[in-house]
């Protein structure tokens, strides 16, 4: 549709709304009486014959968007959607009172009306409302794309999402799923045991992960706030407090690049375990994500691209150094020594090779987590544990007791995506202390995501917390595996897009 062509249309439709207000008409009326929702009617009676239609003499009072306007003679049709369910509806000059049939007149593609009739099937058996009254509801001033030709403009369906729902029927589905994914974690938690609660989304300090923050300034206090980034730290306070299995499905914030993967406003469920350890969330993980993905989609299997992935126990476990080495060796067609991977000249040698750019900041744990996710992620479609990390790179995990440089940590893999991160949680404040200070150094030689030092935090565990594990799983990234969608832009309603 060229411009000129879209400016007449609208000029047409506040013509419409003009004419419907000289009739007496209330273009924008406050409610309207609705019996039962399209889906509903079509649930109930579509699949009736014409007889027994007939028969029953089943009225009906319903609203909806109109989809197509089609006239052939005297008869003339119109398809209602309520976002779900589409319908058909009849109407006849001579079965209208006459001023509802000059309201049909001005309708455009895209108006909202109330509809009163009974139910019947045409001569082609379709499904439809024999209009006997109609009433204007709301008037759709804009062109909506061609029915039949969707909307495929991915910016225009992420910025106007409103109307990506309107014509996608699929958009619909992916928010629905979305839905009771949410709903079945919830679920899955509360039945053992586990409290949900909520924690700041402003914080004084922004920990709990290796992220960049948003920054803002509470005016009063005259004092920073950061959004954000990971509720962990608060959630391990409850712990300290005695409340030993507590969850939240949270907004987390972080300043930092966009991707396919990846948006500046995202959804986390968190939640921590007291008395287990990391080998307690794999199994617990396991049985979680069976859980949602059965209740989601009624089968253990999901195709995600041209993979069919089997959500099926047990899943597979690498150990992090040891996928790095071998693939690693595997490019270069050479040996790679474990030991190489722990030492960071040899690790920094290597990660040269592959082509992999290294900082003087980073040691030996960070060089093998960037030579891992630039070799391994993409190879780990079917669902893989990857655990037993370097602890430069795991400042709130617990170390393993028989090797100080590597933390009970694992990250849960399906499609090549990174779907949950959990580890045995540092729960002594002295190490803890030394592991901030650590990351400080970091921040001083320039890694704008190195974490921050929260004493309240350190104070906390003095006072003692038991041994527990956590886990945080990315339920976006978990409806883009389900739904299989590519992009996070899909399953988020509303996501940041650049200014026009």
């Amino acid at each position: 549709m060229t411009t000129t062509q879209e400016s007449d249309q609208v000029l047409q439709r506040r013509a419409n709304l003009e004419e419907l207000r000289r009739l007496g008409v209330a273009p924008y009326p406050n409610r309207f009486e609705r019996e039962a929702s399209i889906e509903a009617i079509v649930g109930a009676h579509g699949d009736k014959s014409a007889e027994e239609l007939e028969v029953a003499h089943l009225t009906t009072r319903t609203a909806g968007r109109i989809l197509a306007i089609r006239s052939f003679g005297k008869a003339n049709f119109l398809v209602l959607t309520d976002g779900k369910t589409p319908v058909q509806v009849y109407i006849r000059e001579d079965s209208l009172p006459a001023r509802d049939f000059q309201i049909y007149k001005l309708l455009d593609f895209g108006d909202w009306i109330g509809v009163e009739g009974r139910l019947f099937r045409t001569k082609t058996k379709e499904f439809t409302i024999w209009a006997s009254r109609l009433e204007f509801l709301a008037k759709c001033l804009l062109p909506l794309p061609e029915k039949w030709h969707g909307l495929t403009d991915v910016e225009i369906r992420y910025r106007q999402r409103y109307l990506d729902l309107i014509v996608n029927p699929d958009a619909r589905q992916i928010f629905e799923l979305r839905s009771r994914v949410i709903s079945g974690i919830r679920e899955f938690l509360v039945a053992r045991g586990f409290l949900e609660v909520e924690t700041p989304m402003m914080q004084s300090i922004p920990g709990g992960a290796l992220a960049r923050p948003f920054v803002t300034h509470h005016h009063a206090l005259d004092i920073p706030l950061y959004m954000r980034i990971a509720p962990e730290l608060y959630l391990k306070r409850l712990v300290v407090g005695g409340i030993e299995r507590v969850f939240e499905i949270n907004r987390n914030f972080r300043n930092e690049g966009m991707s396919a993967q990846h948006n500046p406003e995202f959804t986390m469920l968190e939640f921590y375990r007291a008395y287990a350890d990391y080998t307690d969330l794999m199994a617990l993980s396991e049985e979680l994500l069976v859980s949602v993905v059965r209740q989601a989609l009624g089968t253990d299997d999901l195709r995600y691209g041209e993979h069919t992935i089997a959500v099926k126990t047990p899943f597979r476990r690498i150990e992090l150094r040891e996928a790095a080495r071998a693939a690693a060796a595997r490019r270069l067609g050479i040996d790679v020594a474990a030991r190489d991977l722990r030492v960071r000249e040899p690790a920094a040698a290597l990660a040269a090779r592959l082509g992999i750019d290294t900082t003087p900041a980073m040691g030996p744990g960070a060089i093998t987590m960037e030579i891992f996710e630039r070799t391994c992620e993409d190879d780990l479609v079917q669902p893989t544990f990857v655990y037993d990390f370097p602890t430069e790179v795991s400042p709130l995990s617990k170390q393993k007791p028989d090797d100080p440089d590597t933390v009970e940590r694992f990250e849960l893999y399906v499609a090549g995506m990174e779907i949950a991160n959990a580890f045995s949680e540092l729960n002594d404040p002295a190490e803890q202390r030394r592991r901030f200070e650590a990351q400080l150094t970091s921040r001083a030689a320039g890694d704008e995501e190195a974490h921050a030092l929260d004493e309240d935090y350190v104070r906390a565990l003095e006072y003692g917390m038991p041994p527990a594990a956590g886990e945080g799983i990315g339920i976006d990234r978990l409806v883009m595996l389900l739904t299989n969608s590519h992009s996070i832009r899909d399953v988020i309603l509303f996501p940041l897009m650049r200014p026009k």
